[in-house]
């Protein structure tokens, strides 16, 4: 007969242990429920025992479980397969939503006769580690000693937090949502997240959304069978199924249909896709990266995007900023391409003059780095020397410059830039800079450094008239 005070004095022993433990532990039962949760637990997690009990662990929606994210039914976790989860760094959803950087591991407990007595499952928090990982990344920014992540440039403090979002969303499985202007470079973050991520082996699928009509776009996402519409010659697999165990970024994800909401939804929830005109279920195991120019939330005030839905998207937002607002950055990316467009030209182009560069600055580029590398390309079309100059940018920058710093008239001091300017004065520059100027001839003389009849011979030399 056991002694059954000894028995009491035992568990009580065991519960003041647990509570004792710094980090989160608790138990499940061979069914999969939770019947015991420490004082850790409820810290890290937020949830309190009598919240948690009885349920799966899959409230807590662990990001990482054997490579892939948690499954919903505990049938299917694999720690029956292997007995155990060995320390993996991963991600737990806090009561609040919020995601915890966490190590989880987990044993099976077996009596004698090897029967499964249930589950135990411990939880270490890395929240403050992963803020001082935050700092030091920070720290080494600053000092100049990293500003690329993946093909991503940046040095500015906004930068460093974008570059440790996407650090913090490669470890997850979360879903992510990227908000940011066209051409801020949503596709390059998703790319970084996908290729620093555990499925950074198989594929990075993408979708522009708002390039297809929602007939097309369906088609295009879930796939189709022969017959399903009048040219369906073929079965073919959609998006989703390309991106089994993988990616799959949609873009422009504000553009699609209220149709197309409901079985996004539908996927998300479930896992699964049926191919257009078919019934059949097809399991599917990707993550979900979706972005957008605008913004969401407005959009779900106005009754246009599913609330539901846009929860879903949003686990985890990255907010990408306009280049307007990262203007430390700009020489450093300006540098970036010019090493790229030396490469494919065979120019040997130093840099920027300090007239353009300031032009850069000032400019609000409402195309953002897109617009930055498209000005660069056009200078690399038009310089002839080793840094690139004021007239070898596009007009629309350079009209900026002229309205920015002198009503119209673009201070030129020093008389080393009015030669420079002079060498390089060519029939097709002159008439760009006598339209900028609507063929003001005393203004262009003053932005040139010659006098009016000097303009004047010009334009009788090359054949320029007036209303050309």
């Amino acid at each position: 007969m056991p002694n059954t005070s000894n028995t009491i004095l035992n568990q009580h022993f065991v519960k003041l242990l647990l509570e004792s433990i710094g980090d989160g532990v608790f138990t499940l039962n061979p069914d999969g429920e939770i019947t015991s949760w420490n004082l850790s637990m409820q810290r890290i997690s937020g949830y309190k025992s009598h919240e948690v009990i009885g349920k799966s662990c899959h409230i807590l929606e662990f990001s990482q479980c054997f490579g892939k994210q948690c499954p919903a039914d505990l049938k299917e976790c694999e720690i029956y397969k292997y007995g155990k989860v060995e320390p993996t760094e991963c991600f737990l959803k806090h009561k609040t939503g919020q995601m915890i950087p966490v190590i989880k591991n987990a044993r099976i407990m077996r009596e004698k006769d090897e029967s499964i007595i249930g589950i135990v499952e411990a939880v270490t928090d890395l929240t403050e580690l992963k803020k001082a990982r935050i700092k030091i990344e920070e720290a080494s920014r600053q000092m100049g000693e990293f500003y690329k992540f993946g093909n991503i440039i940046g040095k500015s403090h906004i930068m460093q937090q974008v570059f440790s979002a996407i650090n913090a969303a490669s470890l997850s499985e979360a879903n992510v949502f990227i908000q940011g202007e066209s051409g801020t470079g949503k596709e390059l973050v998703a790319g970084a997240i996908h290729f620093n991520s555990q499925r950074k082996n198989n594929p990075l699928i993408t979708v522009n959304c708002s390039a297809l009509s929602e007939s097309l776009l369906e088609s295009e996402l879930f796939g189709h069978i022969k017959g399903a519409f009048t040219g369906a010659l073929q079965n073919r697999a959609g998006r989703f199924e390309k991106a089994d165990k993988g990616t799959l970024f949609l873009d422009e994800i504000g553009e699609i249909s209220p149709l197309i909401q409901v079985k996004l939804l539908r996927v998300i929830q479930e896992r699964e896709i049926e191919r257009v005109g078919e019934s059949k279920k097809r399991k599917i195991d990707i993550r979900i990266i979706t972005a957008s120019n605008k913004d969401l939330y407005e959009l779900v005030k106005a009754g246009r995007f599913r609330e539901d839905l846009y929860y879903r998207l949003k686990v985890f937002p990255v907010f990408l900023p306009p280049l307007r607002e990262r203007k430390k950055d700009i020489p450093i990316l300006s540098n970036h391409f010019i090493d790229i467009f030396n490469k494919k030209t065979g120019k040997k182009i130093q840099n920027i003059s300090q007239e353009a560069m300031r032009i850069f600055l000032d400019y609000r580029w409402p195309g953002n780095v897109r617009e930055l590398e498209n000005a660069i390309e056009h200078a690399f079309v038009l310089c002839e020397n080793k840094k690139i100059d004021l007239f070898d940018l596009p007009v629309e920058i350079r009209q900026f410059g002229y309205n920015v710093h002198s009503n119209k008239i673009y201070p030129i001091n020093s008389s080393q830039e009015k030669k420079r300017i002079k060498a390089k004065l060519s029939k097709e520059m002159l008439i760009n800079i006598l339209a900028e100027c609507d063929w003001n001839k005393a203004e262009v003389a003053r932005r040139v450094g010659w006098s009016r009849a000097a303009i004047w011979k010009y334009m009788k030399k090359w054949d320029i008239s007036n209303n050309q």
